[in-house]
């Protein structure tokens, strides 16, 4: 049985460096604006060893399924795909349906960041299996506080699925 990496810290009496696993997160973001702002929550908290973006909902796809320009990528699957709902060429319903019918891919946790507070989106995001609805603030700081929180769990908290990137980091404590 092949290990299995999960978030874990460990510390001694001699202030020795924590080391905590950082997972892969796949963001799938079509606005530059949000773009920026997720990658510099996510950043200044350290959430996230990597973040893969994509900028539509085909290439996203594309990510996932190993195929076009990720071809060559690493295998194992991201601890969480971060996705918009309103996205270009392939729009976030229709990402979040193929990866929940995958039977490789459906252990994926899928959170959709979105502007649409529509009821009918969010019912359909669920009636598809995403994990978390999360609508976008406007407000600079609440917007950089939710992304700093949903980064915190899934990155963090969260136990990814098994077949999930992880790379050790060590910080100072």
């Amino acid at each position: 049985m092949a290990a299995r990496h999960s978030t874990s810290r460990f510390h001694n009496k001699e202030r020795q460096p924590t080391m905590t696993y950082l997972k892969r997160i796949l963001l799938a973001e079509d606005n530059a604006n949000d773009l920026e702002l997720t990658l510099m929550a996510l950043g200044q908290h350290n959430l996230a060893n990597e973040v893969v973006v994509t900028r539509d909902g085909a290439e996203a796809l594309d990510y996932l399924y190993r195929r076009g320009s990720f071809q060559m990528r690493e295998e194992g699957n991201p601890a969480v795909v971060l996705l918009d709902l309103k996205m270009p060429k392939v729009d976030g319903l229709e990402v979040l349906r193929q990866v929940k019918s995958d039977p490789d891919l459906n252990i994926i946790p899928v959170v959709l960041l979105t502007s649409s507070s529509e009821e009918s989106d969010v019912v359909k995001s669920y009636e598809l299996g995403v994990n978390a609805y999360v609508v976008k603030p406007v407000d600079f700081h609440e917007f950089v506080d939710a992304i700093k929180e949903v980064g915190l769990f899934w990155s963090i908290i969260n136990v990814p699925p098994p077949d999930t990137v992880t790379t050790a980091s060590f910080s100072p404590r």
